[in-house]
């Protein structure tokens, strides 16, 4: 399993990566792995403003749906635009190209929160 440790990482298997005050959301690669081939990503929060482990949408493997979390309280901006027609590069790049959402970060203490690579690595074994 890959977990770059320049990311923070979630208890339900998200993954975030600040720049220059907004963030980029994704799930790792043990998430992606877990789903299997992802067919399709679902997610109608674009403009909204989510708290913190809020759904921001889901994303459809060949045999389950599984929910989104936002991993900190924030705006969505932008949706990744390849998701629509190449969802399954979630499965093939899942910290870069398959990133999923942009945001505006309202609280950055929340960034404390989450977990590095070895307290991630830890909770999946890794």
């Amino acid at each position: 399993m890959n977990f770059p440790d320049h990311l923070k990482y979630t208890k339900d298997h998200e993954w975030i990566r600040v720049e220059e005050g907004n963030a980029f959301i994704g799930i790792t690669d043990f998430a992606q792995s877990e789903l299997g081939d992802i067919v399709y990503v679902d997610i109608s929060t674009v403009g909204q403003t989510l708290q913190k482990e809020s759904v921001f949408g889901t994303v459809e493997a060949v045999k389950t749906v599984s929910d989104l979390f936002i991993p900190v309280s924030g705006k969505i901006l932008e949706i990744n635009p390849k998701l629509n027609d190449n969802p399954e590069i979630v499965n093939k790049d899942p910290y870069g190209e398959g990133w999923m959402v942009k945001i505006s970060i309202d609280n950055p203490a929340e960034l404390n929160e989450l977990l590095d690579v070895k307290g991630y690595g830890n909770l999946v074994g890794g």
